[in-house]
């Protein structure tokens, strides 16, 4: 088994025993939400609407330690909290309050009572607790059982409000009224495809064409949507039938990234159409001549490979403040929304920086991305200076299914990966 700090708390993440074994992954369901309370203040108190009812906000005094150059002292600090949950913050002059899972002791009984179950019986009936909140779960045992468990603590709510935004708290039938049951989810329990996946996706795929349909769930199931790495799991799994675990194992680094087969054509197109007079024309002229020979495929030697992670990263970044206020996904925003002089511009400031940083546009990928273990320290001291290990794979953003997120460090050129996720 190994853990995760979620909730606050300790939180088994994944494990098996003899018998049963299972994952966990980020889940999309919106199971917090905020309610908008009307206060009322009168004779020193608090009181909020419900109804036809004015009702006293729970007061709490919370006493915190905090040291000093001179030692301990201590701030206190008076919160509320009405029936919805602590009050956190206001809003247009409404306090605004926070509803969520606040069982921390079932939580743990949830986290270690799973470890001990022996099927998907005893496993399911664990999941009756209704407290792993924030995770979807990939299941498996000895009788040849698998299964996807969609997140088991989800409110059920009025289907017709936008639990994305706050509510109105002094309506009594805004009200969560209860959870949905295990069996109310968008789980699938052994389908005859014979595999399930989750890429901290939406649930609709889990099972490829023997999923559920997202019609028949409230909008609050699901907020994750698709993402590129969703879609390339169905590619290595959907029709095979004669997977051994050196198949999977090497379908889990299948090189793909199909996100790329939805971006690369259209810079492509914004290059065919750009005039002779656009400058970037003859700028981009042979990088877009290898991303047109490129097969999409990550590899320690490809050209393509960095021009490409280069000039996503840079369109990723420019993109994510308009998703952000149009309330759709980046992924979106670049498929559709992006012009083609920000695509082109785009690949000129990817194409500047890796010749700013390498000497050269036409760096391959392993001399880029790379994993370093030089300290045994927590925070490791990452520098371009010591040795490192080239590595072929890249982030899940653009579908790789074998997850290593890279970044730089201590103004380092190099990019090295201190995270990532097994596919498998």
């Amino acid at each position: 088994a190994y853990g995760a700090l979620t909730w606050g708390q300790f939180f088994i993440y994944q494990g098996f025993n003899e018998q049963a074994g299972w994952m966990h992954t980020s889940s999309g369901v919106d199971n917090i939400d905020e309610f908008l309370e009307t206060i009322v203040q009168k004779d020193g108190k608090v009181f909020y609407k419900y109804g036809a009812e004015e009702r006293e906000a729970t007061v709490k005094k919370i006493t915190i330690p905090y040291k000093t150059a001179n030692g301990m002292a201590t701030k206190e600090f008076t919160t509320w909290r009405t029936h919805h949950g602590p009050i956190v913050r206001e809003q247009d002059g409404k306090w605004v309050a926070v509803s969520l899972m606040e069982q921390p002791l079932k939580a743990l009984q949830q986290s270690y009572g799973r470890t001990k179950t022996k099927n998907i019986a005893e496993y399911k009936q664990v999941m009756e607790l209704h407290t792993n909140s924030s995770n979807d779960t990939l299941y498996a045992d000895a009788d040849g059982n698998i299964a996807y468990f969609h997140s088991n603590f989800v409110p059920k709510r009025n289907p017709k409000l936008d639990w994305t935004k706050p509510v109105d708290g002094s309506v009594p039938a805004n009200d969560w009224q209860g959870v949905h049951a295990v069996d109310d989810s968008p789980s699938v329990e052994n389908p005859p495809n014979g595999w399930v996946y989750n890429t901290n996706d939406w649930p609709f795929m889990a099972a490829g064409k023997n999923s559920k349909k997202q019609s028949d769930f409230p909008a609050y199931f699901d907020t994750a949507g698709e993402n590129p790495r969703g879609a390339h799991a169905i590619r290595v799994l959907d029709g095979k039938k004669d997977f051994s675990i050196d198949a999977l194992i090497a379908a889990g680094f299948d090189t793909a990234q199909p996100e790329f087969d939805v971006q690369i054509p259209l810079l492509l197109k914004a290059w065919d159409q750009a005039p002779a007079s656009n400058p970037l024309k003859a700028k981009l002229a042979e990088p877009i001549e290898a991303l047109k020979a490129w097969d999409r495929r990550w590899a320690v030697d490809s050209v393509p490979q960095s021009l490409a992670i280069f000039w996503g990263e840079e369109l990723w970044s420019k993109s994510t403040d308009a998703a952000r206020k149009a309330g759709i996904s980046v992924y979106q925003q670049m498929r559709a929304k992006a012009t083609p002089q920000q695509r082109l511009e785009a690949l000129a400031a990817a194409v500047d920086k890796l010749t700013a940083d390498f000497g050269k546009w036409q760096t391959p990928w392993g001399e880029i991305n790379r994993f370093q273990r030089i300290s045994p320290e927590i925070v490791h001291p990452y520098t371009d200076d010591k040795p490192s290990t080239p590595v072929g794979f890249a982030s899940a953003r653009w579908g790789s299914l074998a997850s290593f997120g890279a970044r730089s460090y201590n103004g380092s050129k190099r990019i090295y990966g201190s995270s990532g996720n097994s596919f498998v």
